[in-house]
């Protein structure tokens, strides 16, 4: 038996839904609503009706934290967490955006690959310096962050902790994460006397303390640290 053909408004109507959608998701899949900017990384869906709004995580990405600060490439700070917020802000903020549903965190968020019209946000935040590609949870947004990195974009023009490495410094209670020359790796001289470099992916990097009056000191790189006499902590 053959369907009836659908009028032509309706017709027309249904073409302009499957394109706006995006390619492979699934129904139920994508939620669509007027977005509003919590952080470089989060944003909230207001909806049409009676619907609750969406607190929506973006997938494969990491922004600095609200109160994170970075140094540029004169080793200036600027509050990086607070310009990624305003970044994703200009893109996104009362507009139109379709979210894809990927996954849900331990909150209960939904995380999920957004856009606005054909536009990826989750990979512009890469790609222009103002996220990091989340590997832990997929390496989508891998080549947007090399590319960020090689031409200097963002936070990758300076010296910045990856978002996890600060909030793990939060946790751990230490809020020294930079050096006042923007270099990231401390240089620590233990009990026994015994001279270690941690970096940021040092398990002890975060409430590793430095007193430069004892000898100990930041370092720029670890070819710079292993010159000083500097070996480098287990990881």
């Amino acid at each position: 038996m053959r369907c009836p053909a659908l009028p032509p408004i309706l017709g027309v109507l249904a073409l302009m839904l499957l394109a706006a959608a995006p390619a492979g998701a699934a129904d139920g899949d994508v939620h669509r609503g007027i977005a509003r900017v919590v952080d470089g990384d989060t944003i909230v869906l207001a909806r049409e009706g009676r619907a609750p709004d969406l607190r929506i995580r973006l997938f494969g990405i990491d922004a600095p934290e609200g109160d994170q600060t970075c140094t540029d490439a004169r080793g200036r700070p600027w509050p990086c967490g607070d310009f990624a917020a305003g970044r994703l802000a200009q893109l996104a903020e009362g507009r139109v955006v379709a979210c894809e549903e990927r996954d849900r965190d331990r909150y209960e968020r939904i995380v999920a690959i957004c856009r606005v019209g054909g536009l990826d946000l989750n990979g512009t935040m890469v790609e222009e310096g103002f996220a990091f590609a989340y590997r832990e949870f997929s390496e989508r947004y891998v080549a947007q962050e090399r590319a960020a990195r090689r031409d200097r974009r963002g936070v990758f023009a300076g010296r910045a902790l990856a978002p996890w490495e600060h909030r793990a410094a939060q946790r751990t209670g230490s809020t020294v994460l930079v050096g006042p020359n923007g270099c990231t790796i401390k240089g620590n001289i233990s009990r026994s006397g015994r001279r270690l470099y941690h970096t940021p992916a040092s398990p002890s990097f975060a409430e590793t303390r430095i007193d430069e009056a004892s000898g100990e000191r930041w370092f720029c790189s670890e070819a710079e640290a292993r010159a000083a006499g500097f070996a480098p902590a287990h990881r």
